[in-house]
Protein backbone atom coordinates (compact mmCIF):
# COMPACT_ATOMS: atom_id res chain seq x y z
CA UNK A 1 0.00 0.00 0.00
CA UNK A 2 1.11 3.27 -0.91
CA UNK A 3 2.06 5.83 1.83
CA UNK A 4 -0.37 8.42 2.31
CA UNK A 5 0.99 10.57 5.39
CA UNK A 6 4.22 12.14 5.94
CA UNK A 7 6.23 10.31 8.65
CA UNK A 8 8.71 12.11 11.01
CA UNK A 9 11.28 10.62 12.90
CA UNK A 10 12.27 12.11 16.41
CA UNK A 11 16.04 10.48 17.06
CA UNK A 12 15.87 10.90 21.04
CA UNK A 13 13.32 11.23 23.44
CA UNK A 14 14.21 12.91 26.08
CA UNK A 15 13.51 16.68 26.49
CA UNK A 16 13.67 18.18 23.12
CA UNK A 17 12.42 15.17 21.65
CA UNK A 18 9.26 15.13 23.55
CA UNK A 19 8.56 18.91 22.81
CA UNK A 20 9.45 18.26 19.18
CA UNK A 21 6.98 15.35 19.11
CA UNK A 22 4.17 17.49 21.10
CA UNK A 23 4.89 20.55 18.24
CA UNK A 24 4.96 18.41 15.08
CA UNK A 25 1.21 16.27 16.74
CA UNK A 26 -0.33 19.99 17.54
CA UNK A 27 0.56 20.90 13.85
CA UNK A 28 -0.72 18.00 12.26
CA UNK A 29 2.47 17.97 10.20
CA UNK A 30 2.82 14.18 10.28
CA UNK A 31 2.78 10.82 12.13
CA UNK A 32 5.93 10.60 14.36
CA UNK A 33 7.94 8.02 15.20
CA UNK A 34 10.05 9.07 18.91
CA UNK A 35 13.09 6.80 19.19
CA UNK A 36 15.76 6.12 21.82
CA UNK A 37 18.18 3.33 22.33
CA UNK A 38 16.53 -0.17 23.75
CA UNK A 39 16.55 0.73 27.32
CA UNK A 40 14.49 3.26 27.36
CA UNK A 41 12.30 2.34 24.62
CA UNK A 42 9.48 1.90 26.77
CA UNK A 43 10.01 5.17 27.91
CA UNK A 44 10.16 6.51 24.49
CA UNK A 45 6.20 4.06 23.63
CA UNK A 46 5.18 5.80 27.31
CA UNK A 47 6.00 9.60 26.16
CA UNK A 48 4.11 8.62 22.94
CA UNK A 49 0.98 7.49 24.27
CA UNK A 50 0.45 10.06 26.64
CA UNK A 51 0.95 12.30 23.56
CA UNK A 52 -1.34 10.86 21.62
CA UNK A 53 -3.92 10.72 24.50
CA UNK A 54 -3.18 14.88 24.75
CA UNK A 55 -4.59 14.66 20.57
CA UNK A 56 -7.63 13.60 21.75
CA UNK A 57 -8.51 16.67 24.54
CA UNK A 58 -6.71 19.32 21.93
CA UNK A 59 -8.30 17.95 18.44
CA UNK A 60 -4.86 17.18 16.76
CA UNK A 61 -5.05 13.58 15.14
CA UNK A 62 -1.76 11.91 14.28
CA UNK A 63 -0.39 8.37 14.93
CA UNK A 64 2.28 8.55 17.34
CA UNK A 65 4.93 5.61 18.67
CA UNK A 66 7.98 4.66 20.38
CA UNK A 67 10.41 2.48 19.40
CA UNK A 68 14.43 1.71 19.68
CA UNK A 69 14.20 -0.45 16.21
CA UNK A 70 15.77 1.56 13.14
CA UNK A 71 13.59 -0.08 10.75
CA UNK A 72 10.82 2.17 11.90
CA UNK A 73 12.96 5.02 9.85
CA UNK A 74 11.37 3.89 6.93
CA UNK A 75 9.85 5.86 4.55
CA UNK A 76 10.59 8.85 7.09
CA UNK A 77 10.46 12.11 4.89
CA UNK A 78 12.00 14.13 7.87
CA UNK A 79 14.39 13.17 10.54
CA UNK A 80 15.67 15.30 13.25
CA UNK A 81 17.80 14.26 15.62
CA UNK A 82 18.20 15.28 19.57
CA UNK A 83 20.07 12.17 20.85
CA UNK A 84 23.40 12.45 22.69
CA UNK A 85 24.69 13.94 25.94
CA UNK A 86 23.39 17.31 26.71
CA UNK A 87 25.45 20.06 28.31
CA UNK A 88 26.00 20.27 32.09
CA UNK A 89 26.72 23.77 33.71
CA UNK A 90 30.60 24.25 33.62
CA UNK A 91 30.74 22.11 29.72
CA UNK A 92 31.48 23.87 26.45
CA UNK A 93 29.54 22.26 23.59
CA UNK A 94 32.73 20.90 22.36
CA UNK A 95 33.35 19.03 25.29
CA UNK A 96 30.30 17.05 23.80
CA UNK A 97 32.45 15.92 20.70
CA UNK A 98 33.57 12.46 22.22
CA UNK A 99 30.44 11.23 23.41
CA UNK A 100 27.88 12.32 20.57
CA UNK A 101 30.30 11.77 17.62
CA UNK A 102 29.50 8.10 17.97
CA UNK A 103 25.77 8.32 18.41
CA UNK A 104 25.66 10.42 15.27
CA UNK A 105 27.98 7.94 13.32
CA UNK A 106 24.91 5.20 14.39
CA UNK A 107 21.93 7.53 13.46
CA UNK A 108 23.87 8.40 10.35
CA UNK A 109 24.27 5.06 9.07
CA UNK A 110 20.62 4.13 10.12
CA UNK A 111 19.12 7.13 8.41
CA UNK A 112 20.88 6.12 5.13
CA UNK A 113 20.16 2.48 5.16
CA UNK A 114 16.51 2.83 6.04
CA UNK A 115 15.36 7.01 4.82
CA UNK A 116 17.80 7.75 2.16
CA UNK A 117 14.96 10.37 1.26
CA UNK A 118 14.75 12.06 4.37
CA UNK A 119 15.44 15.85 5.14
CA UNK A 120 17.85 15.58 8.30
CA UNK A 121 18.04 17.91 10.98
CA UNK A 122 20.86 17.73 14.01
CA UNK A 123 20.35 19.57 16.99
CA UNK A 124 22.48 17.55 19.08
CA UNK A 125 25.81 19.22 20.16
CA UNK A 126 28.77 20.22 19.08
CA UNK A 127 25.95 20.41 16.05
CA UNK A 128 28.25 21.91 13.39
CA UNK A 129 30.59 18.86 14.12
CA UNK A 130 27.66 16.36 14.68
CA UNK A 131 25.63 17.57 11.43
CA UNK A 132 29.06 17.06 9.32
CA UNK A 133 29.55 13.21 11.05
CA UNK A 134 25.73 12.49 10.20
CA UNK A 135 26.42 13.58 6.48
CA UNK A 136 29.24 11.31 6.10
CA UNK A 137 27.77 8.39 8.21
CA UNK A 138 24.28 8.64 6.15
CA UNK A 139 25.52 9.10 2.02
CA UNK A 140 22.92 11.83 1.80
CA UNK A 141 22.89 14.73 -0.35
CA UNK A 142 24.41 17.67 1.42
CA UNK A 143 21.58 19.97 1.08
CA UNK A 144 19.36 17.31 2.56
CA UNK A 145 21.01 17.43 6.17
CA UNK A 146 21.21 20.21 7.88
CA UNK A 147 21.83 21.89 11.80
CA UNK A 148 19.38 23.72 13.90
CA UNK A 149 21.35 26.40 15.39
CA UNK A 150 21.17 29.78 13.42
CA UNK A 151 17.42 29.88 13.88
CA UNK A 152 17.66 29.31 18.04
CA UNK A 153 20.77 32.05 18.21
CA UNK A 154 18.70 34.39 16.16
CA UNK A 155 15.31 34.00 18.06
CA UNK A 156 17.74 34.83 21.44
CA UNK A 157 19.38 38.39 19.97
CA UNK A 158 15.97 38.98 18.47
CA UNK A 159 14.57 38.92 21.66
CA UNK A 160 17.42 40.66 23.59
CA UNK A 161 17.26 43.43 21.51
CA UNK A 162 13.30 43.59 21.65
CA UNK A 163 13.65 44.08 25.15
CA UNK A 164 16.22 46.38 25.62
CA UNK A 165 14.46 48.75 22.90
CA UNK A 166 11.03 48.26 24.50
CA UNK A 167 9.42 47.38 21.40
CA UNK A 168 7.38 44.11 19.62
CA UNK A 169 9.75 41.28 19.90
CA UNK A 170 8.15 40.23 16.00
CA UNK A 171 8.74 44.03 14.47
CA UNK A 172 12.51 42.83 15.39
CA UNK A 173 14.61 40.95 12.45
CA UNK A 174 18.15 39.41 12.54
CA UNK A 175 20.10 36.68 12.01
CA UNK A 176 22.90 35.52 13.80
CA UNK A 177 25.72 32.96 11.73
CA UNK A 178 29.30 31.37 12.52
CA UNK A 179 29.24 28.13 14.44
CA UNK A 180 26.84 27.72 17.28
CA UNK A 181 29.42 28.40 19.82
CA UNK A 182 30.79 31.16 21.97
CA UNK A 183 32.17 32.77 18.91
CA UNK A 184 28.86 33.03 16.94
CA UNK A 185 28.58 35.90 14.75
CA UNK A 186 25.32 38.27 15.39
CA UNK A 187 24.87 40.18 11.99
CA UNK A 188 24.15 43.77 13.15
CA UNK A 189 24.24 45.66 9.80
CA UNK A 190 21.26 42.56 9.08
CA UNK A 191 19.46 43.44 12.17
CA UNK A 192 15.97 45.81 11.83
CA UNK A 193 13.08 46.99 13.67
CA UNK A 194 10.18 46.95 11.33
CA UNK A 195 12.64 48.02 8.53
CA UNK A 196 15.24 50.69 10.77
CA UNK A 197 18.64 49.50 11.15
CA UNK A 198 19.30 48.82 14.87
CA UNK A 199 21.93 51.20 14.78
CA UNK A 200 19.82 54.16 14.43
CA UNK A 201 17.78 52.95 17.32
CA UNK A 202 20.96 52.21 19.56
CA UNK A 203 24.82 52.38 19.42
CA UNK A 204 26.93 49.76 18.70
CA UNK A 205 28.13 49.75 22.33
CA UNK A 206 24.82 49.65 23.62
CA UNK A 207 24.13 46.77 20.97
CA UNK A 208 27.48 44.94 22.68
CA UNK A 209 26.03 43.19 26.01
CA UNK A 210 23.35 41.34 23.60
CA UNK A 211 25.65 40.08 21.94
CA UNK A 212 27.55 39.15 24.34
CA UNK A 213 24.62 37.34 25.77
CA UNK A 214 23.04 35.55 22.96
CA UNK A 215 26.28 33.87 22.41
CA UNK A 216 26.41 32.71 25.97
CA UNK A 217 22.94 32.23 25.63
CA UNK A 218 22.98 28.12 25.99
CA UNK A 219 24.96 28.06 28.81
CA UNK A 220 22.79 31.05 30.90
CA UNK A 221 19.88 28.53 30.86
CA UNK A 222 22.69 25.47 31.45
CA UNK A 223 23.58 27.00 34.45
CA UNK A 224 19.91 28.17 35.49
CA UNK A 225 18.33 24.54 34.53
CA UNK A 226 21.21 22.32 34.90
CA UNK A 227 20.46 20.97 31.58
CA UNK A 228 20.44 22.17 28.14
CA UNK A 229 17.20 24.06 27.00
CA UNK A 230 14.60 22.77 24.93
CA UNK A 231 11.47 24.65 24.08
CA UNK A 232 12.83 27.10 21.98
CA UNK A 233 15.33 24.73 20.41
CA UNK A 234 12.43 22.30 19.33
CA UNK A 235 10.38 25.41 18.03
CA UNK A 236 13.00 26.00 15.59
CA UNK A 237 13.77 22.88 14.58
CA UNK A 238 10.31 22.50 14.00
CA UNK A 239 10.03 25.50 11.61
CA UNK A 240 12.80 24.15 9.64
CA UNK A 241 10.62 20.83 8.74
CA UNK A 242 7.70 22.60 7.69
CA UNK A 243 10.02 24.32 5.64
CA UNK A 244 11.00 21.24 3.76
CA UNK A 245 7.48 19.92 4.15
CA UNK A 246 5.25 22.72 3.14
CA UNK A 247 7.74 24.41 0.84
CA UNK A 248 7.80 27.39 2.27
CA UNK A 249 11.06 28.62 0.65
CA UNK A 250 12.59 30.69 4.26
CA UNK A 251 14.98 32.19 4.61
CA UNK A 252 16.99 30.94 7.81
CA UNK A 253 19.98 30.58 9.37
CA UNK A 254 21.36 27.12 9.53
CA UNK A 255 24.45 25.06 9.06
CA UNK A 256 24.26 24.47 6.00
CA UNK A 257 26.77 22.21 3.98
CA UNK A 258 29.37 25.09 2.43
CA UNK A 259 31.32 24.20 -0.74
CA UNK A 260 32.99 27.73 -1.45
CA UNK A 261 30.41 30.08 0.10
CA UNK A 262 31.93 32.75 2.33
CA UNK A 263 35.37 31.01 1.09
CA UNK A 264 34.67 28.22 2.96
CA UNK A 265 34.53 24.20 1.21
CA UNK A 266 33.63 20.56 2.87
CA UNK A 267 32.19 22.01 5.94
CA UNK A 268 29.41 23.42 7.88
CA UNK A 269 28.41 26.28 8.73
CA UNK A 270 26.04 29.17 10.25
CA UNK A 271 24.92 30.62 7.17
CA UNK A 272 21.68 32.21 5.46
CA UNK A 273 19.80 29.56 3.32
CA UNK A 274 16.54 29.13 1.89
CA UNK A 275 14.69 25.99 3.17
CA UNK A 276 12.67 24.30 0.95
CA UNK A 277 11.19 21.16 -0.80
CA UNK A 278 14.51 20.68 -1.92
CA UNK A 279 16.28 20.91 1.21
CA UNK A 280 18.53 23.51 1.93
CA UNK A 281 17.96 25.54 -1.72
CA UNK A 282 20.28 28.16 -1.87
CA UNK A 283 22.98 29.70 0.35
CA UNK A 284 22.93 33.68 0.32
CA UNK A 285 26.05 35.37 0.65
CA UNK A 286 25.80 38.31 2.50
CA UNK A 287 27.84 41.57 1.98
CA UNK A 288 29.33 41.82 5.39
CA UNK A 289 31.35 44.57 7.34
CA UNK A 290 34.63 44.03 7.58
CA UNK A 291 34.03 43.30 11.74
CA UNK A 292 31.55 40.45 10.38
CA UNK A 293 33.97 38.80 8.04
CA UNK A 294 36.30 38.80 10.61
CA UNK A 295 34.54 37.55 13.25
CA UNK A 296 32.69 34.89 11.03
CA UNK A 297 36.45 33.76 9.63
CA UNK A 298 37.21 33.43 14.08
CA UNK A 299 33.79 31.26 14.06
CA UNK A 300 34.79 29.04 11.49
CA UNK A 301 38.18 28.23 12.48
CA UNK A 302 36.33 27.11 16.05
CA UNK A 303 34.44 24.94 13.94
CA UNK A 304 37.40 23.61 11.96
CA UNK A 305 38.94 22.37 14.91
CA UNK A 306 35.85 20.46 16.19
CA UNK A 307 36.11 18.55 12.62
CA UNK A 308 40.17 17.94 13.91
CA UNK A 309 39.07 16.63 17.72
CA UNK A 310 36.28 14.74 16.00
CA UNK A 311 38.54 13.05 13.75
CA UNK A 312 40.77 12.21 16.12
CA UNK A 313 38.22 9.54 17.92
Amino acid sequence: MAKTRTKIALIGAGNIGGELAALCAREELGDVTLFDIQEKENFAKGKALDLEQNGAILGYDRNIKGSANPEDLADTDVCIITAGFPRKPGQSRADLIGLNHKIMKQWGENIGKYAPNAFVIVITNPVDAMVYAVWKASGLPANKVVGMAGVLDSARFQLFVARALGVATKDVRCMVLGGHGDDMVPIVSATTVNGIPVTQLMSREALQPHIDRTRKGGGEIVNLMGTSAFYAPATAAVSMARAYLRDEKRLLAAAAYCNGEYGYKDMFCGVPCVIGAGGVEKIHVLNLTDEEKAMLEKSAKSVRDQYDEMNKQ
